[in-house]
């Protein structure tokens, strides 16, 4: 069976469409009063609140994600949306329709590579496609790139905050129960850090929309030594995190 199962799937209009839902949502009354010029996926759900004395923020509504919106920035943070590229597509495709010129992610994964641990920081610049939702999007290939301008910045961002970050390819699954062994060491073998479940997805909803799109993956756990090794305390987690929340609001707040 290939993928997608209609083979001319990608010649063919969706039924439904981002601007269809936008639309809806705008006559029931039901819009978010939110024109972002940049936004921010961040799965920390609390972070916001937690950031608010330092980065203030209003609750801005929801549409399958809470919505924060910076007061001292034109940038939406959405939180509370689960994971996995289905939802991040989704959202991200309504938040271009918004009005959205550029797009963060900040997610927490796991490392493929023995020299990071917990709190390290990886700057995306490409995600393997080993999960669905894109495939439905673009022909289904290996790869798919960040933005280099966004990525660039980003980790200019993290370091002027005294972090340090890395650059890197991140493993999108579907199947965080599912990663095996024999992948784990072939992407090894290819220079892969990370693996997460949204990165890929997002990238892609980016190209398809024409909207600068990059991630940064806090490091949680490990799968390097082929076994799974987790942090006794999360106190390095929480700093990159909020590391990285504030790198990607002053990103995304400026032309």
């Amino acid at each position: 069976m290939t993928f997608p199962n209609y083979p001319d799937k990608y010649n063919c209009e969706p039924f439904l469409t981002a601007e269809d839902i936008v639309a809806y949502r705008g006559r029931l009354g039901r819009m978010p009063k939110i024109t972002p010029d940049g936004a921010l996926f961040c799965l920390e759900r609390g972070l916001p609140r937690r950031m608010r004395w330092r980065i203030p923020v209003r609750a801005a509504g929801h549409m399958n994600a809470d919505l924060f919106q910076v007061r001292k920035a034109n940038v939406t943070v959405l939180t509370s949306f689960g994971g996995g590229s289905p939802i991040v597509m989704e959202l991200a495709e309504e938040l271009a329709v918004m009005g959205a010129k550029r797009m963060l992610l900040m997610t927490w994964g796991g490392t493929l590579d023995p020299a990071l641990k917990p709190g390290d920081i990886v700057v995306i610049d490409r995600a393997i496609r080993d999960e669905g939702a894109s495939h439905h999007y673009l022909p289904s290939e290996k790869y798919v790139d960040a933005d280099q301008s966004l990525v660039e910045r980003l980790a200019a961002a993290i370091r002027a905050r005294g972090s340090v970050c890395t650059f890197g390819t991140t493993w999108t699954t579907d199947a965080p129960y599912r990663e095996t062994r024999e992948e784990i060491r072939q992407y090894q073998a290819e220079g892969v850090k990370t693996v997460e479940m949204e990165t890929a997805g997002f990238f892609v909803a980016g190209q398809v929309r024409h909207v600068p799109v990059a991630a940064a993956v806090v490091v949680m756990d490990s799968l390097a030594n082929e076994h799974w090794q987790v942090p006794e305390r999360l106190d390095d987690i929480q700093h990159a995190l909020e590391v990285v929340y504030a790198a990607a609001i002053d990103v995304l707040g400026r032309d």
